[in-house]
């Protein structure tokens, strides 16, 4: 670009800059003659209804005058645009003053007249002009009323018009020209103050419910946002609290945290109030049997609280019916209007003792007299121990069944092995006593009692099946039928096995024949027999296993002293350590098979004792003494040889009887060394 070029960029951009200031002062001018025009119509309307007057021929008058100010208007606005049109722009920018004097002095007194004084930012009282439901009209004094979203007077949806509100003015004039108020930002600016105030005054204040929170409700109060606790918006438990939400309500400022502007506001402690005077009332009359009227308040699976008008009291469970129950909700209901009767209070007469049964008559007042002991009697089981069970004959009455009284058996071990809370059963009344309000109750004697007898159903030397229960170390007991026990001695199980523990010949719960060994009636005791209904093979195995027969065995166990060998046909022996030891020196073990010789046998006592080592030792001292009874009667056969030759010995017999007695020596010898 040259210079040329930029010089007349540079003029252009001057002369832009000087048209659009022109158009500036053009534009302001007019707005200085507009609010001229504005504040002369205002002027002459003021003056107009200055002349004003109750009669209807002046107000005829005074709409003339107002026609003619209205010409006087059009007149002034020609006048002034004519005067804009022929406006000297060249004095305009020499001279300083667009006004004189004079006219500026008229102008600021037109215009003071005209409008209240108010500043932005400021909070002013107003008057309700009206209220419509998305606004209200408020009126300061100024040139145009305000208007407030009715959104803001929801703490107060009884204002009226004619009412006397504060407003903080946010603007005189808006884009349309509207002073705009607000409600809501008066309040900001005062409510801590407010608040401040109430709770050192300890004031009531209003509040509206905006919304449900976490633990409580959010509540307006001066526009500050408090905090409205469950526990504190009434005397009982709140159960729905969306029904408070949207309601305007009394409070008390409670505490107030300036740290973090937190505000906790109370109704409870509204309430609390009204009813400590009722309170203090009711405790000065509190006597003992005194029956009130009360409202049931909560209910806890211990009692129910009842809300006596300002004070509460406890109806312990046990208190509200006479017969058992489980919860509280199945004899009252929550809010639910009840009588009670006072049964004890503290002295402070801050815990009131409550019931509820005690307004109806017991039930043992009410028995039937003709109720005897041996009467049949149904029930419902409502209580179980291991002890016994109690059933309710009746709401209130109620006996026991003690659990030697529910089978004739006599291995009973607990209750609940023949009934159930709920059950409905039959009894017999075992015992009454009316005073102490006090019945047993029998369910066996339903049954005929087997025992009675047992003499002819189970004689001596009878067979039956019976059902092993139960194990000791002396034997088994079993049961026959329901109520008949027996016990089967250890002794008694079997002929030929040695039986330690029953555990180890039978078990709980099995099938066993038995016989009837012994009956006592009296005692009602029977002592069975198993190993009975089999012959006594003890005088078989006596001719079997004598003394000095020899056996095949096998070692079924050894212990630190003895050993058990089994020897055909079922029977068990004993033994020794010493006496299982083999021919080469080693020890036999379990399940090996030896030969065994009978060293004792006991019929009466049932035992064998038996001996592996006698087997082969035995063998050899035998054939020892066969030995050396051959040799003895060679010697003796010897010697009588030689007496009878005796005399007849020569000097050739010398030497033969020599000879003789060095082979006898030999002999000896051999025989010592063996």
């Amino acid at each position: 670009m040259t210079k040329k070029e930029k010089q007349e960029n540079q003029e252009h951009e001057e002369v832009l800059d000087t048209k659009q200031t022109i158009d500036d002062e053009n534009q302001q001018i007019e707005e200085n003659v507009q609010e001229e025009v504005e504040e002369v119509e205002d002027a002459e309307t003021e003056d107009t209804e200055d002349d004003v007057s109750e009669d209807a021929e002046v107000e005829e008058d005074t709409e003339e005058e107002e026609g003619a100010s209205d010409d006087e208007i059009d007149s002034i606005v020609a006048e002034a645009k004519s005067a804009q049109s022929e406006f000297d722009w060249e004095k305009f920018e020499t001279q300083s003053e667009v006004y004189s004097s004079k006219e500026r002095d008229s102008l600021i007194d037109i215009y003071d007249k005209t409008l209240s004084t108010i500043t932005e930012n400021e909070v002013v009282n107003g008057v309700v002009v009206s209220v419509t439901k998305r606004e209200v009209v408020v009126n300061i004094g100024y040139k145009s009323d305000g208007v407030v979203n009715v959104n803001e007077f929801r703490y107060n949806p009884d204002l009226k018009v004619g009412e006397t509100v504060e407003v903080f003015v946010e603007s005189q004039e808006d884009k349309s020209g509207q002073l705009v108020l607000s409600h809501k930002k008066a309040r900001a600016l005062k409510s801590w103050e407010r608040v401040n105030q109430a709770l050192e005054e300890n004031e009531i204040v209003k509040g509206y419910v905006k919304c449900r929170t976490k633990g409580g409700m959010i509540v307006d109060v001066f526009g500050i946002e408090a905090f409205l606790p469950g526990s504190q918006i009434d005397v009982k438990p709140i159960r729905d609290y969306d029904i408070y939400v949207g309601k305007t309500m009394e409070f008390k400022v409670v505490k107030i945290n300036h740290e973090f502007k937190n505000v906790v506001v109370s109704h409870k402690a509204l309430i609390e109030a009204e009813l400590e005077i009722q309170k203090k009332e009711i405790i000065s009359k509190l006597e003992k049997g005194q029956v009130l009227e009360g409202i049931v308040k909560n209910i806890t699976t211990y009692g129910v609280f009842i809300d006596l008008g300002g004070v509460d009291g406890l109806i312990h469970i046990t208190d509200l019916s006479w017969g058992r129950i489980t919860h509280p909700e199945e004899i009252v209901t929550l809010d639910e209007k009840i009588n009670v009767v006072i049964l004890d209070f503290d002295d402070d007469k801050k815990r009131i003792a409550l019931g509820l049964k005690q307004l109806t008559p017991h039930p043992w007042d009410t028995l039937d007299k003709e109720l005897q002991v041996g009467d049949k009697v149904k029930g419902k089981v409502v209580v179980m121990a291991d002890y016994g069970a109690f059933v309710e004959i009746a709401p209130g009455i109620e006996g026991l069944i003690h659990v030697s009284e529910m089978s004739w058996s006599q291995h009973l071990r607990s209750a609940n092995e023949f009934l159930n809370v709920g059950d409905e059963i039959e009894a017999v009344v075992l015992t009454l006593d009316r005073e102490e309000r006090k019945m047993s109750l029998g369910m066996k004697q339903l049954k005929a009692d087997p025992w009675a007898e047992i003499d002819t159903k189970y004689a001596i030397s009878s067979k039956h099946l019976a059902t092993v229960r139960n194990f000791t170390n002396f034997g088994v007991f079993v049961e026959i039928e329901e109520g008949v026990d027996g016990l089967i001695h250890i002794s008694d199980l079997s002929w030929t096995k040695k039986i330690k523990h029953p555990g180890e010949f039978t078990a709980i719960g099995a099938e066993i024949q038995v016989i009837v060994l012994e009956v006592d009636k009296e005692n009602r005791r029977l002592s069975l027999g198993h190993k009975q209904l089999e012959e006594n093979p003890w005088d078989v195995f006596e001719t079997i296993f004598n003394v000095d027969s020899i056996h095949e065995g096998t070692i079924i166990e050894i212990s630190d002293k003895n050993v058990v060998v089994a020897l055909p046909y079922g029977v068990e022996a004993i033994s020794t350590l010493s006496h299982i030891t083999k021919e080469d020196g080693t020890k036999a073990k379990v399940e090996e098979k030896i030969d065994v010789k009978i060293t004792e046998f006991s019929k009466d006592a049932k035992k064998i004792f038996v001996s592996h080592t006698r087997t082969f030792e035995d063998e050899k001292k035998a054939k020892i003494e066969a030995d050396s009874k051959s040799k003895a009667a060679a010697t003796k056969k010897t010697m009588k040889k030689v007496h009878d030759n005796i005399e007849k010995t020569t000097l050739g017999d010398v030497s033969e009887l020599a000879s003789l007695k060095s082979e006898l020596k030999k002999a000896e010898d051999k025989k010592n060394a063996k």
